[in-house]
């Protein structure tokens, strides 16, 4: 073979060899492409579902239901003392829970121009019930801070105490909508009533049926509460 031949042989095979090479790196191109593709997109995902369940952990919880174990929570009076959910009701007590804010016309309707929770819970205190107000008022809104009911209770001559509850973690875990709003918890634990105090959602005179009182009655009597949930009114808690 004559040396010219020679070179363009050898330049063929080289210009075959690039040509397989270049077919095949543009052939492996898109496969490595999709892969990448590929790989994003679980990462995403699975980040995704990382981000869903941590969501999920951190989400809002459902709001207590009747008939369902309530939330327990631990909050401070304003004469300092601190109020269990759990210990309470393990004592044997049914616990009444009033949402409060003095500044509310609602509370000033049931608690100064009548004394309805008073004389609720001077009915019933010596059954078992254990009457608690909660203000879920944050810090600077109408009604809030360890100081103002401190005087609410003093002014509207409260026989039971009032819970401070500035991060609103116990309105928001109760669902607390109004003030007042009220709950009844029996002494296992459980949610049987939810809603309005009364059947007068009226700025001045009180209801035909106070639904506090025919649930305890029920309660007291071990029947069935007729009427475990109403809907509530007043003003809004002060979140």
């Amino acid at each position: 073979m004559t040396k010219t031949v020679k070179s363009l042989f050898c330049a063929l095979v080289v210009g075959a060899i690039a040509t397989s090479a270049s077919v095949a790196v543009a052939q492996d191109k898109p496969a490595k492409t999709e892969y990448k593709e590929r790989t994003k997109e679980k990462v995403k995902e699975t980040v995704g579902q990382e981000a869903g369940q941590e969501g999920k952990a951190k989400g809002k919880l459902e709001p207590a239901k009747v008939g369902q174990p309530a939330p327990n929570f631990t909050l401070t009076c304003t004469e300092g003392n601190t109020f269990n959910l759990t210990e309470t009701v393990k004592s044997g007590k049914i616990v009444v829970l009033e949402w409060f804010n003095p500044d509310c016309p609602f509370i000033v309707k049931h608690h100064k121009n009548h004394s309805t929770l008073n004389d609720l819970h001077a009915k019933y205190s010596d059954k078992g019930v254990v009457f608690v107000a909660i203000n879920s008022g944050a810090p600077g809104k109408q009604g809030a801070g360890k100081a103002r009911n401190a005087k609410a209770k003093t002014d509207f001559k409260m026989t039971f105490p009032i819970l401070i509850d500035e991060s609103g973690d116990t309105g928001r875990a109760y669902g607390a909508r109004t003030t007042p709003h009220m709950f009844i918890i029996d002494k296992n634990g459980v949610l049987l009533y939810n809603g309005a105090i009364d059947d007068d959602s009226g700025i001045d005179n009180l209801g035909k049926t106070n639904y506090v009182a025919k649930a305890l009655d029920e309660i007291l009597a071990g029947t069935t509460v007729s009427t475990p949930e109403t809907r509530p009114y007043g003003c809004s808690v002060k979140y």
